[in-house]
């Protein structure tokens, strides 16, 4: 009984490989849920997000230099 040689043992391998990998990618991205996305109309835009933040600290920083003053 002969043993099959590399190279053809490669040439079933590879395309196998290749379409597991191609299902494994499309599953994963079936997985996700659609409903639980929020459009990106009522969503703020990063730019709000990062102006909110500064808002905040610079609230925070004023309310620090108030409290030193005091004291």
């Amino acid at each position: 009984m002969a043993l099959p040689s590399v190279w053809n043992v490669m040439r079933v391998v590879i395309p196998f490989i290749s379409v597991v990998g191609l299902l494994s990618v499309r599953l994963v991205g079936a997985g996700q849920d659609a409903g639980s996305v929020i459009p990106a109309e009522s969503r703020p835009c990063v730019d709000c997000h990062a102006f909110e933040f500064m808002q905040r600290a610079l609230q925070d920083l004023k309310k620090t230099a108030y409290n030193l003053d005091t004291r």
